[in-house]
């Protein structure tokens, strides 16, 4: 398998060491370092190369072309940010081995990435957001919790895994702020609505208890552990379907939370820092989201607009 070559080139295996120990990056970071890597290994196989250090600039160009010949694990085509993502991959690589000493020369210096079309984040309508966080129903601690998760994820726009990994020391009912455990470790504080209160006061107050928890997330799950993140998106999955809502995940309500402030007038350095970007660019993909909403309605509207 792939995943099973990129631990097998030496060199590789030293470069992951790297990023783990000495530049402290996530286990699932360096693992997708280690998976592209692994494609940058197959290929190097391919051409009967035995050794990293010993590949020219050309060898790392006809990589690129490879990659264009190959198809991923689903059997497509890769696709350009994929493509990028590699190269970024061995060119870090090819620098670390010659900064160690290791190769004469960085011949992935001069590699460059794909230019790769800015695809628009998926964003739900308001009233599709309302069907959404109204599906799950009752009294139940099932219900209450999924209302709850539902009205955070979309209230305060975080990813998956930083709503289930909400302990009750993060939560401030009385400021109505969240303390969030971003990428990288970094923690952000992000505030949250009446609405979003309201949930998450019935589920801590008279849903959770009665699932006895044994840790202290917010979120648990009906043995009383902590609710992981592919039981999260299970139930997101489940509430969407209910209500005729198709391809909604929950970046898809992260994507809705950072659109509908930005329809609103929101100030796009403020929802950077409530999505935890590191930089306004990653931000400002939905500003573009926003002028195709401006157009839609001026296209709709103005008796001019259309010839």
């Amino acid at each position: 398998m792939v995943e099973e070559q990129a631990a097998r080139p030496p060199l590789i295996a030293r470069y992951l060491d790297h990023l783990r120990s000495e530049r402290g990056l996530s286990a699932n970071t360096v693992e997708a370092y280690r998976r592209d890597l692994g494609r940058y290994a197959e290929f190097l196989d391919d051409v009967s190369i035995e050794d990293a250090a010993t590949a020219t600039e050309e060898d790392v160009a006809a990589f690129v072309a490879w990659l264009r010949r190959t198809t991923s694990a689903s059997g497509q085509p890769y696709a350009s940010s994929s493509v990028a993502r590699m190269i970024v991959a061995v060119r870090g690589f090819h620098r670390f081995i010659a900064g160690e000493g290791l190769a004469s020369d960085d011949v992935a210096a001069s590699l460059t990435t794909p230019r790769s079309e800015r695809a628009l984040p998926k964003a739900l309508r308001v009233d599709q957001v309302e069907r959404l966080l109204a599906a799950p129903a009752g009294q139940e601690p099932a219900a209450l919790r999924d209302r709850a998760l539902l009205e955070v994820l979309y209230g305060a726009g975080l990813r998956i895994g930083e709503v289930v990994g909400l302990d009750l020391d993060d939560v401030d009912p009385v400021e109505r702020l969240l303390t969030v455990r971003g990428k990288g470790g970094k923690h952000r504080i992000v505030p949250f609505g009446d609405v979003a209160a309201a949930e998450l006061d019935a589920w801590l107050v008279r849903g959770r208890p009665r699932l006895q928890p044994t840790v202290p997330a917010v979120f648990v799950n009906a043995r009383g552990g902590r609710l992981s993140r592919q039981g999260a998106w299970k139930r997101l999955k489940q509430h969407a379907a209910a209500v005729e809502l198709d391809d909604v995940s929950p970046h898809t309500l992260r994507h809705s939370f950072a659109t509908h402030l930005l329809d609103n007038g929101a100030d796009v350095r403020a929802v950077q820092e409530l999505l935890g970007h590191a930089s306004v660019t990653t931000t400002q993909i939905y500003t573009l989201v926003s002028r195709q909403v401006l157009r839609e309605v001026y296209e709709r509207a103005h008796p001019r607009a259309v010839g």
